[in-house]
């Protein structure tokens, strides 16, 4: 789907405008055409679709979900391919994510502990089908319009008795940072208990206004969920119920044999919290000497995993495999190339910090001989890149991929009525040859394909769809009764008649029914 909009998939799905975009992929409305019903069609982005790992992790995000059926999680009804571009067919929901209503201000404690509750259990739910989620964030939890909870992306969930690594490089870890259990950390096996920890750390962050960890990059995080204490959540806000502390003590336990063993015996205390009643859930302790030890055999775990190799320093000449140090200070990665010997290159990068590694020389897990020579390529921050030229007349995810190649971000897109086709490319600022430094953004004009939206009150349902269908636009409809009205007809429209909208866009009619 090179532009995907007013495309058929499949012969049965038309695809609309786009409605969201992440890391992996774009979500664009949709209409199932033999149910007639809209979805949305999430699309693999063009430029990861020729990476088989990623459409490897894209298609297992619809077998995952595609098998679970549960008020609390987002339905996926089909999946296939396009023009080499995979897609899945989904659950069409009205609503913002956990992270969007985060953003908009404080959020009350009973609400919080509502909003856990109904991810805790979609996961029960989940956990009892041998599927563990493994991404719990805010930006995967939706609360729609009515207010209900739904879990989605389960774009690298995996069944239980599947073993996978977590971390494949210094800089890039599945499942966010933030987020991420210790035993996800550290390579171990990641189960039900793995997403429950992951869950406190969004109910920390939901009661506290910030997660229980940061820091200045992925690896940095990570070693605190293996081995940093949490500061208790009513030491940052002390309004908070202390039977809240306990909780938190037991989920986000290092151990997971010390926290929450299901969904359900989270579910448990929560339902106490929210009555005012104490949690119930003793917490275990491990005897200190013992802590100590698996704290710094999880640590040792985690350095030898984002290496990528082993922690050991072998005799010259011994063939041993290069270490991952992408992402490292200087001193951390000489610190894991001890059978090495080091040079080092400076140079600009606008996705590595400054005074961290952005490249080397072998490439990590390489064969190399010890004692041989590793070239480290140390950051010295964004430097400057060429805005590309060749982007007019360009779909829109075409010019997004040639701009990422060069180091740059879209920051805004601008609608322009035009006879091109609906997302073509039409001018960009700075203008094309433009030198600007790398990791900036870029504004693009883009064809709109607008049209105005007819004049629908007043008609019947079947001609109002019909004329909407016909002019391109996709249907969202409500109902109301109006005893003076025949049923059947149309009571009202959004957007109102004459507003100029975007093929594809979404129009609202109020339908008279009892």
């Amino acid at each position: 789907m090179n532009n995907p909009v007013n495309q058929l998939a499949a012969g049965r799905y038309l695809v609309g405008q786009m409605i969201g975009t992440g890391g992996m992929a774009d979500v664009y409305l949709g209409k199932d055409t033999r149910l007639n019903r809209e979805v949305a069609i999430k699309v693999l982005r063009r430029d990861l679709a020729k990476d088989p790992a990623f459409v490897a992790r894209f298609k297992k995000e619809a077998l995952a979900a595609g098998g679970l059926s549960h008020p609390g999680i987002v339905a996926v009804y089909d999946s296939g391919e396009e023009n080499d571009s995979p897609y899945i067919v989904m659950e069409l929901i009205s609503g913002i994510t956990l992270r969007q209503l985060m953003l908009n201000g404080e959020i009350l404690q009973v609400k919080s502990l509502e909003i856990i509750k109904g991810i805790l259990q979609a996961l029960d739910y989940s956990h009892s089908k041998g599927i563990v989620h493994r991404d719990i964030k805010p930006g995967n939890i939706m609360i729609t319009d009515s207010g209900d909870i739904k879990v989605m992306d389960f774009g690298i969930a995996r069944a239980t008795d599947d073993i996978g690594a977590t971390m494949t490089s210094t800089w890039n870890v599945v499942g966010t940072a933030q987020y991420l259990s210790p035993e996800q950390a550290t390579g171990e096996i990641a189960d039900g208990r793995s997403d429950l920890y992951s869950l406190g750390c969004v109910m920390y962050e939901l009661l506290t206004g910030r997660p229980p960890f940061t820091g200045d990059t992925p690896v940095s995080v990570a070693y605190q969920h293996v081995s940093a204490p949490i500061t208790p959540a009513s030491q940052i806000n002390p309004n908070l119920d202390t039977n809240i502390d306990r909780m938190l003590e037991v989920v986000l336990a290092k151990q997971p044999s010390n926290r929450y063993q299901d969904a359900k015996a989270m579910l448990t205390d929560i339902e106490h919290v929210i009555k005012g009643e104490p949690v119930t859930t003793k917490i275990k302790k491990v005897i200190p000497r013992r802590k100590l030890i698996t704290i710094l055999a999880l640590a040792v775990s985690l350095i030898a995993l984002i290496s990528g190799g082993y922690l050991v320093t072998s005799p010259n000449g011994a063939t041993v495999k290069v270490p991952n140090v992408v992402g490292l200070t200087e001193d951390e990665a000489r610190a894991l190339l001890k059978s090495f010997n080091i040079n080092i290159e400076r140079a600009p990068d606008a996705k590595i910090p400054i005074n961290r590694v952005a490249s080397q020389l072998p490439l990590a897990t390489a064969d190399a001989t010890a004692g041989s020579s590793v070239t480290l390529t140390i950051s010295d921050g964004p430097g400057n890149t060429t805005i590309p030229v060749g982007l007019i007349g360009l779909s829109l995810e075409e010019a997004r991929y040639r701009l990422s190649s060069a180091g740059l971000l879209i920051s805004q897109t601008i609608a322009i009525d035009s006879d091109q086709a609906p997302g073509v490319v039409l001018s960009i600022n700075p203008v094309p040859g433009t030198t600007i430094t790398a990791g900036s953004g870029v504004v693009l004009e883009i064809a709109s394909g607008s049209v105005q939206v007819p004049s629908l009150v007043g008609l019947n349902e079947i001609g109002a769809k019909t004329v909407l269908t016909q002019a391109g636009f996709l249907i969202r409809e409500i109902t109301a009764y109006d005893p003076s009205k025949a049923l059947g007809e149309i009571l009202a429209q959004a957007p109102e008649a004459g507003a100029t909208k975007t093929i594809g866009s979404i129009v609202t009619i109020t339908i008279n029914k009892n």
